[in-house]
């Protein structure tokens, strides 16, 4: 399949009688008439019309709509991966019912399972404040999608690269009296995309009733 651009064009035709000096003159006077609208042509004078193909362009195919984004599960290196951009795809990447949040100044949001904490999904990322301070901490799997003018789209390289930086590093809570701490998954627990975990390998999580900060 090609695209094509092709152009028409229509020819009007209206012959006026002047008098003048010369034939040089009489186009001159009727140019100057012309210019100064007193001679409108219209359907009236229709003689003919012409079609010609000006450019010729292989189609592209169009592609699936699909966004690139960052994964983040518990006790697992972020993932880079492809999803549709329709509800049905966010809500199967998180498992549930989503809902969004918008904790830093670049344009991208956190999409997530909007009880993950209530239905007791594993503890996964803490969201720290400016001073470092945890004030949340995202249970489930989420997602990092970027933000365009309407709705949710691909993070660009820049982001996809900042924000896999940002929450590299898999996470374990410990409840310490009525505060939560985060500490850094060792690197010989993280769980590999293609092995399951096991009970035994993974600090078991706290209550998430009690957890929900």
């Amino acid at each position: 399949m090609k695209e094509y651009d092709v152009k028409i064009t229509e020819t009007l035709e209206k012959t006026v009688t002047v008098q003048a000096e010369s034939h040089d003159a009489a186009e001159e006077q009727v140019r100057a008439a012309y210019y100064n609208s007193e001679y409108i042509l219209d359907s009236e004078n229709f003689t003919g019309v012409a079609f010609g193909t000006t450019e010729e362009r292989e189609v592209q195919k169009e592609q699936a709509d699909t966004m690139n984004v960052l994964l983040v599960k518990p006790f697992m290196y972020p993932q880079a991966v492809q999803i549709g951009c329709e509800l049905e795809d966010l809500q199967k990447a998180v498992g549930g019912d989503i809902e969004a949040t918008y904790p830093f100044n670049e344009p991208v949001a956190l999409v997530m399972h909007d009880e993950g904490k209530l239905v007791g999904k594993d503890l996964n990322r803490a969201l720290r404040d400016d001073d470092g301070d945890i004030y949340d901490i995202i249970a489930g799997d989420f997602l990092v999608v970027g933000l365009g003018e309407d709705d949710f789209c691909s993070l660009p390289p820049e982001l996809m690269k900042q924000f896999e930086e940002h929450f590299h590093q898999p996470e374990t809570f410990v409840r310490m009296g009525r505060s939560i701490m985060a500490l850094p998954l060792p690197d010989d627990m993280v769980k590999k995309e293609d092995a399951p975990v096991k009970a035994d390998s993974v600090p078991h999580k706290s209550n998430p009733d009690r957890d929900v900060l």
